[in-house]
């Protein structure tokens, strides 16, 4: 008698839940899924929960120039809708990013999806996590009947075809900017399944605002799936998986890393992933534990070209590479293949890979919103679900469609060819390269990162950290307890002042002396002599003397926008923030390196080595990055010798955009206060458009500086 083969999937484990689903579909790029999501909201009647790491309210959901019942852009759509279809709530909530995404994410989000919506769209920022952790979950659920989950946001720079083409004219953003090709995916279920991640929305919407919300299991019975889509599978048991970070009483869930553990363990032919990071250091032991097996599995990563910006690039990628480096040591038998999606018409563009997904053998599929990075295996919030066929050989033969629908993408192919050769090949590996070609196809990814740069960035602790950091244990990763050596009157001198200091930073954000330094008391200091004719001086002597006491910078900022609004505010905070920087630089000058060398821990002697080397990209990399106390990491510079110019060029670049985003925050807050009409905000778009202007500048002065010869890993 035949059984069927025990799943892999256990409730409580490597999964939150087993739900059944009616139908699931496999939507492959933002094109396909903003249409079926366009499709399904328009009918909702009870809830829509839209859960995001991002949004944008300008996003074009639908390009094809068809005739559309409702507003095509995202915000007037949901306008729409909600004012069309009586008693329907509409739930938005997103990420309270950090400063370090400004630039890249549309101004006043709270503003425009709370203050300008119909009564029934209720936006609310997530910000219900521990320091440096992010909402990374994508989702939507409509009337608990029927749910999408994945990769996709609702936002910017995600829409696009099959195709990538290079010249796609509705490929561009909601500024009419272009922007490269985009690769992503997207899983909608019906049924139970999407019950259960209703369940997990109103969850997380009563973490984020206090409120509960309740179902009233009164929506009319309807068919909510999009007739122009059929369904890959049916009757099929979904399990969902999610990453929960330990905050207050919020207990920790790792349920999506122990799954992809039990994944890659699972395998005997093959693994196939497309993810758009890999530097999770565990899953990448698991990996190359199977690859020293002499009969383990086949595995093929698809990774992007390189990750987005100018800083991913210079730590998560130096990260990747230094992960595949490890797994092509482990490769004893040649069964490791790193490929990215190559199409020669984008020139010295490439497609962004964004994609979560993991195949096993052709029976386990995985689709969800983490990465393969440690943030999202225990600090970010992610969701993931997992389709396992369990001998059924509907499911089984629906993975491997899917699949072969995803290669022939990459290797512009039809998905019969490509299901003609896996079968001739018997090997994965031999399958796609008998399909390469000069033209669109995959093309072995060589890592390359500069030497500088690979001896600057520190290990993923603090990069890419797996589970909440204080910033105690942040600036303890760069300050270490000094060497015990003999030292003349210099040396105690400077090691008292840097006892000091910590001294004062802890005493400041972990005793009471913090209480009595706040900002009323500071805002009553500075309202005083706001009408003074040396009022700048003031406020520079205020930053100067705040920057040796190691007073929290942050506070000093949110003063000086309070009292002087946002454009002087702004000004005057970054002015003093930089000269009370060059002071500390001149102070660690003076004391000189010779001394810090004396007694200073193996982690400061490296940041200051990395300071002579590379000092701009360093300084920006710290001012962005909680490692150590401001007032610290400016005496570690002067005294690292690293140039006064490169030093203040570094600062510059480093605290504009988190000053810029307290400013905009700040002033918003005091219009809302006075006047929730637009006209607050005017005079400070023109401001938040030069600064603009002004960062790509630098931002391409930087990048030029930093082309220098790189080394391949192979």
């Amino acid at each position: 008698m035949d059984t069927q083969p025990e799943t892999i999937f256990q409730a409580g484990k490597n999964c939150w839940r087993k739900t059944h689903a009616g139908r699931i579909s496999f939507l492959v790029d933002a094109a396909d899924y903003y249409r079926a999501f366009y499709r399904v909201v328009s009918q909702a009647r009870q809830s829509v929960f839209i859960l995001g790491w991002d949004i944008d309210s300008r996003l074009k959901l639908v390009r094809d120039g068809g005739d559309y019942p409702f507003p095509v852009h995202l915000l007037d759509f949901l306008n729409a809708v909600a004012a069309k279809n009586k008693g329907l709530h509409i739930y938005v909530l997103v990420w309270d990013f950090a400063a370090i995404y400004t630039l890249e994410r549309e101004w006043w989000p709270a503003y425009k999806f709370d203050w300008k919506t119909h009564s029934r769209v209720h936006f609310c920022f997530f910000n219900h996590l521990p320091t440096g952790a992010s909402f990374h979950q994508k989702s939507v659920v409509v009337d608990d009947k029927l749910a999408f989950a994945g990769g996709i946001d609702l936002s910017k720079w995600r829409w696009d075809t099959s195709a990538h083409t290079a010249d796609n004219p509705d490929r561009i953003d909601p500024d009419g900017k272009p922007y490269p090709p985009f690769h992503d995916m997207q899983m909608m279920v019906e049924g139970e399944s999407a019950a259960a991640l209703g369940e997990l929305s109103r969850d997380y919407w009563k973490r984020a605002t206090g409120k509960g919300l309740s179902l009233k299991n009164n929506v009319p019975e309807s068919d909510l799936w999009p007739s122009e889509i059929k369904a890959d599978i049916e009757n099929v048991t979904i399990a969902i998986s999610r990453t929960v970070p330990q905050y207050e009483d919020q207990n920790e869930v790792r349920e999506i890393e122990q799954l992809l553990f039990d994944a890659i363990k699972k395998s005997k032919k093959y693994i196939y992933i497309e993810n758009q990071y890999l530097t999770a250091h565990k899953l990448g032991e698991a990996l190359a534990d199977r690859l020293e097996e002499e009969h383990g599995p086949e595995l093929v990563l698809v990774l992007p070209y390189q990750t987005g910006g100018w800083l991913e690039q210079n730590t998560m990628d130096v990260l990747r590479c230094r992960l595949i480096k490890k797994l092509q040591a482990a490769d004893s038998y040649h069964r490791l293949r790193v490929y990215y999606p190559h199409h020669p018409e984008l020139k010295e563009s490439y497609i962004s890979v964004h994609s979560k997904l993991l195949i096993v053998d052709g029976t386990l599929l995985l689709i969800g919103s983490p990465n393969f990075s440690n943030r999202s295996m225990g600090l970010d919030i992610e969701c993931n679900l997992a389709v396992e066929s369990c001998g059924e050989a509907h499911v089984a033969d629906a993975v491997s469609a899917f699949q072969y629908r995803l290669l022939s993408e990459h290797l512009d192919v039809s998905p019969e060819k490509m299901a003609r050769t896996m079968e001739r090949e018997k090997s994965f590996i031999h399958a796609i390269e008998s399909l390469q070609s000069r033209t669109r196809s995959l093309v072995v990814l060589k890592t390359v990162v500069s030497d500088e740069v690979d001896a600057m960035i520190p290990q993923s602790t603090l990069i890419d950290p797996e589970c909440p950091i204080s910033e105690k244990d942040l600036a303890a990763e760069f300050i270490e307890k000094e060497e015990r050596r003999p030292a003349g009157t210099r040396m105690v001198l400077m090691l008292s002042l840097f006892v000091l200091l910590l001294a004062l930073a802890g005493a400041w954000r972990w005793t009471s002396l913090g209480d009595w330094l706040n900002i009323p008391k500071l805002l009553d200091t500075l309202e005083a002599a706001k009408n003074s004719p040396f009022t700048p001086l003031w406020v520079m002597a205020g930053f100067i003397l705040s920057g040796f006491l190691v007073i929290p910078v942050t506070l000093m900022v949110v003063t000086t926008i309070l009292v002087f609004g946002a454009v002087k505010g702004f000004f005057y905070a970054l002015t003093g923030a930089i000269v009370s920087a060059v002071f500390l630089y001149k102070t660690g000058q003076v004391i000189g390196s010779d001394t810090l060398q004396r007694f200073q821990g193996s982690r400061l002697t490296k940041i200051r080595r990395h300071l002579q080397r590379q000092g701009i990209l360093t300084i920006i990399i710290t001012r962005m990055l909680p490692i150590a106390p401001f007032s610290i990491l400016n005496l570690v510079a002067g005294a690292s010798r690293i140039g006064l110019r490169n030093f203040t060029l570094g600062t510059l670049l480093g605290m504009t955009p988190g000053i810029l985003a307290h400013a905009i925050l700040v002033d918003h807050l005091k219009a809302a206060v006075r006047d929730p009409g637009i006209g607050s905000f005017a005079l400070v778009t023109g401001v938040i458009t030069g600064l603009a202007l002004a960062a790509l500048v630098l931002r391409a002065w930087l990048n030029k500086l930093q082309k220098q010869p790189e080394k391949s890993s192979g």
